[in-house]
């Protein structure tokens, strides 16, 4: 058929909805090339990820013989490094979760002791390399032997004053209840020691601040002598509306200060239910303690000598209220 001399022309095929810009994305690129620590499916990524978490874990961790922090600051894993502080804390009876050993450590006696009161009490005995056992103890030096300690678990103050009271009325313990409260105390020793007094004289528990006050740690444990285990510890969230808790439970607040209204052997609440507070041996107790306690309490000490160590002045009074009630 003729086409009366015309040649067909072919339309151009415009742009189609939607593709605009697809170009231009395409010579963008993708930007540059990620660091190979930045890919997830990268070692080196895996590798930064370990160091990160090993940085963490020491910088919440004391040196030597500390704690490792965990939610809001709690306590929750400590460590004895070194032979000698190894041994002494196994013959003190401290809890452990595990000793951990070096690979082909040299033996000597403290070494032969550590392994032998762990396989009596059946502690688990961990052969740990050195790589490890330097990160455990923060590069302590640790002799190629670490203990690890698990958290103590405290008591609520509230709770423990109110069961030993229920206790005491129902006749099932023969003494009033009887506590010692620590103010501004952050020597591990002084606590051990004040458990220790308060086993000795028939204390029923030790009340520790949960802020700026020592914790039951290590040292706590082996200066009780294995007291902690019979005298509960308690935490206290506020120390002193713990103390006007206890007022109204009917427990007397005595704080010790050397300068006191009344004097130790003048005591005559010692057969009542009674909390001694004690504060630091340097700044005694703090304004708002001494606010909320009954009576003032001082014991009589030779004017050369300024002040007593806590525990001390802790036992002194103990004694005392024991002897009182021994003779009531």
């Amino acid at each position: 058929m003729a086409n009366n001399g015309r040649r067909a022309v072919k339309k151009k095929k415009g742009p189609s909805v939607g593709t605009g810009g697809h170009g231009r994305k395409a010579l963008e690129g993708k930007g540059p090339t990620p660091k190979a620590e930045d890919r997830v499916y990268h070692k080196a990524y895996k590798n930064k990820q370990l160091a990160e978490r090993s940085a963490a874990k020491r910088a919440t961790a004391r040196p030597g013989q500390g704690a490792r922090s965990g939610p809001k600051g709690r306590a929750t894993e400590e460590v004895v490094t070194g032979r000698n502080s190894v041994v002494e804390a196994l013959r003190a009876g401290i809890p452990a979760k595990a000793l951990h050993v070096a690979i082909r450590i040299d033996m000597d006696e403290r070494v032969r002791e550590s392994l032998k009161l762990a396989a009596e009490r059946g502690i688990p005995l961990m052969e740990t390399g050195k790589p490890e056992l330097d990160r455990m103890t923060d590069d302590a030096v640790h002799q190629g032997l670490v203990l690890q300690i698990p958290p103590y678990e405290y008591e609520d103050a509230y709770d423990l004053a109110e069961e030993t009271i229920t206790k005491w009325k129902k006749g099932h313990i023969g003494n009033a209840p009887l506590f010692v409260a620590l103010d501004g105390i952050t020597d591990p020793r002084n606590l051990g020691a004040i458990i220790r007094s308060v086993s000795a004289f028939s204390g029923h528990g030790v009340i520790v601040p949960e802020r700026r006050s020592v914790g039951v740690t290590a040292s706590a444990w082996k200066t009780s002598a294995g007291a902690a285990v019979r005298v509960p510890v308690a935490r206290a969230s506020n120390l002193n509306n713990t103390l006007k808790q206890y007022k109204e439970m009917g427990i007397y607040v005595l704080g010790l200060d050397g300068g006191g209204d009344v004097s130790l052997p003048d005591l005559t609440l010692a057969t009542e239910p009674v909390c001694i507070v004690v504060g630091s041996e340097g700044k005694g107790l703090s304004r708002l303690v001494r606010e909320n306690c009954d009576q003032i309490v001082s014991i009589p000490i030779d004017s050369a000598m300024e002040s007593l160590n806590a525990s001390m002045a802790v036992g002194i009074s103990l004694y005392e209220v024991s002897r009182q009630r021994a003779a009531q």
